[in-house]
């Protein structure tokens, strides 16, 4: 198997995890009308030098210490090199909302139910993956010990979008409505299907036995059917018929 091939297994190993935890994970962004035109994503790099002690340990975290604003971006599965590096396989690209891997100050890590923080001291894009240089993290064997932990980032550091941006983290939970007003549901999750990301909307229905359960609408995120994301009023209109 080569690199690129396992950091794909990789990646597509921690997204099912994050799945099934049942947690939003993070996601790529998605651009509205259409996707980036400019090529290949450029490689983000932090470096904090010098760090103090303060810095260079790893913290001991709580559910009352760790973010509200907590999302999972990835997990932690293998060690990258001799020196403490861990390598990451992220839910989105850099360039795609992986950036945020790239460019936080303190990752949240979760291990079962044993909780930590550590400073981000250096971290850049390596093939399909994301390696990192971590606080408290000196050699191979400890960062072989942080295979399986899941990597999440708080919400607040995520690098700033443009105006037609969004990421995924952000849409779930949004009601739909058409022009009519109609209400289509809500998004229950995004789906990236190579050529677009679309929107997977849930909505009540009462099957052929009378019981309440949740339908399903599939809503490409393109211009032509998405007309304006409020994310203030927690609203998304589009130009989807109720029928559809």
């Amino acid at each position: 198997m080569s690199e690129r091939d396992s950091s794909s297994s990789d990646r597509a190993k921690a997204a099912s995890h994050a799945k099934a935890s049942g947690q939003a994970s993070f996601g790529a962004f998605v651009r509205k009308p259409a996707e980036r035109t400019d090529g290949k994503a450029k490689e983000v790099q932090t470096d904090v030098a010098n760090a103090g002690s303060d810095v260079a340990e790893m913290r001991i975290e709580t559910a009352a210490s760790w973010p509200a604003d907590a999302v999972e971006v990835g997990a932690i599965v293998d060690a990258y090199g001799l020196k403490g590096w861990v390598k990451v396989a992220a839910h989105a690209d850099a360039g795609r909302g992986g950036d945020a891997l790239l460019s936080a100050k303190r990752w949240w890590l979760l291990k079962g139910q044993e909780r930590k923080s550590a400073a981000s001291l250096q971290a850049k894009t390596h093939s399909d993956s994301v390696v990192a240089r971590l606080g408290g993290v000196a050699d191979r064997d400890a960062a072989l010990a942080l295979r399986g932990t899941r990597v999440y980032i708080s919400r607040s550091e995520f690098p700033t979008l443009e105006a037609d941006e969004f990421y995924w983290i952000d849409l779930i939970g949004l009601d739909v409505v058409n022009l009519a007003g109609v209400r289509l549901g809500k998004v229950a999750s995004m789906i990236d299907n190579g050529a677009q990301s679309v929107l997977r909307i849930e909505y009540p229905v009462i099957d052929k036995n009378g019981k309440p359960v949740a339908g399903e609408r599939l809503i490409p995120f393109v211009g032509v059917f998405v007309k304006t994301v409020d994310q203030a009023a927690k609203q998304i209109v589009v130009d989807w018929e109720a029928d559809f």
